[in-house]
């Protein structure tokens, strides 16, 4: 099944799909719903019955899969993970110094993020608004950045690795503003100024 294709609704009647194609397809969808009406409501003010009519799914395929918005909005936070950042945190590819692996990482996290607005805003701006437990799964997805960073440059000393951490945060930051403002071209124009900045704590 293409992503696409998990994104419409499912045929009427026999369609020939098995059963964990039909729910792949049917969170894939409520996943997009979320993000694509929290984009434009904001957390606290979606609904269930808002995700429901933009997916096109019924409420109880919905309780079948999540106990709440909660939890689907914790389960969607994973999916955006996956989607959207997944890549970024992959291990640093050999070859090139440190700072043009740095470089090529940073691309394909802006690119990422640029590509799938709705997501990105999902993780990085509606996360303040669902709780604890969303905020404590946002931290520890900035610390495996971290550990990335640790890795491509080399942590031998405690600057290193506050170093290491500045950069996630100026990114997060700064990333997050783009993306509030919907300001895409801005979003990726961040990456020379941001390789810039590892360059000056890092050298190279």
């Amino acid at each position: 099944m293409t992503k696409q294709a998990a994104l419409e609704p499912l045929p009427r009647g026999r369609h020939g799909l098995t059963r964990e194609q039909v729910v792949q397809s049917q969170r894939s969808r409520i996943f997009r719903a979320m993000a694509e009406t929290m984009a434009q409501k904001g957390y606290a003010a979606t609904s269930v019955a808002d995700v429901l009519r933009s997916a096109k799914v019924s409420r109880e395929t919905f309780y079948e899969q999540f106990e709440s918005k909660e939890d689907c909005f914790m389960s969607a936070l994973e999916a955006a993970t996956d989607v959207v950042l997944a890549q970024a945190f992959a291990t640093p590819p050999a070859g090139g110094t440190p700072l043009e692996r740095f470089d090529g990482g940073l691309r394909t996290y802006l690119d990422a993020l640029a590509a799938q607005p709705e997501l990105s805003r999902l993780f990085l701006i509606e996360v303040y608004a669902a709780g604890p437990a969303a905020l404590e799964r946002r931290a520890a997805v900035q610390k495996r950045f971290a550990h990335v960073l640790d890795a491509t440059f080399g942590r031998k000393t405690a600057g290193d690795r506050f170093a290491n951490e500045a950069i996630v945060a100026a990114t997060s930051s700064m990333v997050t503003a783009r993306l509030a403002a919907g300001d895409l071209k801005g979003l990726r124009a961040l990456r020379r100024p941001l390789v810039e900045l590892a360059r000056r704590l890092h050298g190279g």
